[in-house]
C-alpha cells in the first residue's frame, strides 16, 4: 500500500478522484434513466435538445458535440438509437450538405416533462447536501473553464 504523502498514490490523484465521483454520480442516475429508458448520454443529448426546444433554437449537430464534449464518432451512433426510438430527428441543411441539425421530436419533448423530477430525485438519493453539491457543480465548471482556455482541446 502506498503512502498518503506518495504523489503517485492513486488516492493522491485528482484524476481519479474526479473519474470515481463521476461514476459514482451516473451509477446513481441509471436506475432513473431506465424509467425513461434513456442512456446517461442519451439523458445529456436530451437536456440539450430540451434547451433548445424552449428557446426555439436550431441546433447542428457539431454545437451540440462541442456543447456535450463529445466527438462526432460518439455522437452518431447516439443520436441514431436516439432517432429510431422516434426521440430525436435529423435534417441535413439543404444550402449545405455537410450541416446537419437535430431536434427533439414531439414523442422526445412529451419526455421532458418525465424527466423534469430526475434532478431533484438525484439530489435527494445522494444523502449530500444540495447546497454543497450546488456549490461543487459551480466550482467543477470554473475549474473546466479554466482548463479549457489554456489547452487545447483533447477531443
Amino acid at each position: 500500500m502506498a503512502k498518503t504523502d506518495d504523489i503517485l498514490a492513486l488516492d493522491n490523484q485528482l484524476c481519479f478522484a474526479l473519474y470515481a465521483a463521476n461514476r459514482a454520480v451516473t451509477a446513481r442516475y441509471r436506475p432513473l434513466l431506465t424509467e425513461l429508458g434513456l442512456t446517461y448520454p442519451q439523458y445529456l443529448v436530451m437536456l440539450v435538445l430540451w434547451e433548445a426546444a424552449a428557446a426555439v433554437d436550431v441546433v447542428r449537430v457539431s454545437g451540440l458535440g462541442e456543447r456535450l464534449r463529445l466527438d462526432s464518432g460518439t455522437l452518431t451512433p447516439l443520436l441514431k438509437r436516439l432517432e429510431e426510438r422516434g426521440l430525436v430527428s435529423r435534417q441535413r441543411s439543404a444550402e449545405d450538405e455537410r450541416v446537419v441539425t437535430v431536434a427533439a421530436t414531439t414523442a422526445g419533448l412529451a419526455m421532458r416533462e418525465r424527466a423534469r423530477s430526475i434532478p431533484g430525485r438525484l439530489l435527494c438519493s445522494t444523502g449530500v447536501d444540495p447546497d454543497r453539491l450546488m456549490a461543487l457543480r459551480d466550482e467543477l465548471r470554473s475549474v473546466l473553464a479554466q482548463l479549457e482556455s489554456q489547452a487545447p482541446s483533447a477531443r
